[in-house]
């Protein structure tokens, strides 16, 4: 069975989140969805699986709203449903970061495209380039001589930022992009002069410019686990201890 898998979100202004609710649940019940919507009063996070047909089904009912007619996603596929259940949530942040100041609903900072950094780093180009993501995600893979900050949650990004160095062009990279939109802005109101976010994250890059400067692989929060540069789901496992990565059919040893 094809599966299609969506995720993409956007930072707006939000309200009356019980009637969005409601009416996003009612119809990925409908359409047999599985998966996570976050709403708050800053935005929404999709990540959703489903058939193709439904799956474009929802994208079109999505669409019809002008709030999220706008939301990009990433589009992958798999031969199995990645999620159990569906989960419309109504959350104080879409992505936690517990700083009140960060507002990406309101303002942006500057992004940098897939084939932009790809050049960048061809020319060895003297840049901080710095993964947002939780350690255990860094260990599945990331970029060769990106700076791992070795946080066990995203809220912990503001205290490990202290020690980057502000006067290096700062470019950093997540999953999908939404965690860099938060932390970027951070380093703005820190006083970093010149910070970019990846452009719709890892998953993006590879999918525009394939696994040129990566090493390993991408963590996805879903059953898949992980993919790789083709956005192929590779078979590593996730250790329930450690949540680091294990080789599928290997002895139970954390990598």
């Amino acid at each position: 069975m094809l599966i299609t898998n969506i995720a993409g979100y956007k930072f707006i202004p939000l309200s009356e989140l019980t009637d969005i609710q409601a009416l996003l649940t009612n119809k990925c019940k409908a359409l047999d969805l599985k998966g996570t919507i976050l709403l708050s009063q800053e935005g929404i996070n999709v990540s959703l699986a489903g058939s193709p047909n439904n799956i474009d089904f929802f994208k079109n009912f999505l669409g019809t709203d002008n709030r999220f007619e706008d939301i990009v996603f990433h589009e992958t596929k798999s031969d199995s449903l990645p999620f159990k259940h569906l989960k419309v949530k109504i959350k104080k942040e879409i992505i936690t970061m517990r700083e009140p100041a960060i507002k990406p609903e309101i303002k942006q900072a500057p992004s940098i495209t897939p084939q932009e950094l790809k050049k960048w780093l061809d020319e060895g180009r003297d840049i901080t380039l710095l993964d947002t993501r939780n350690d255990y995600e860094v260990r599945f893979g990331t970029f060769k001589n990106a700076i791992n900050p070795k946080i066990d949650n995203f809220g912990s990004f503001t205290k490990a930022a202290e020690t980057l160095d502000p006067n290096k062009p700062v470019v950093m990279f997540c999953t999908g992009g939404i965690r860099c939109e938060k932390a970027a802005l951070h380093l703005l109101q820190a006083g970093f002069p010149n910070v970019f976010q990846l452009h719709r994250g890892i998953l993006n890059y590879f999918k525009e410019v394939g696994g040129a400067h990566y090493e390993g692989e991408c963590f996805v929060f879903d059953e898949r686990i992980a993919v790789d540069a083709n956005l192929t789901v590779t078979g590593t496992q996730q250790c329930k201890t450690c949540q680091g990565p294990i080789k599928a059919h290997a002895i139970h040893t954390c990598l």
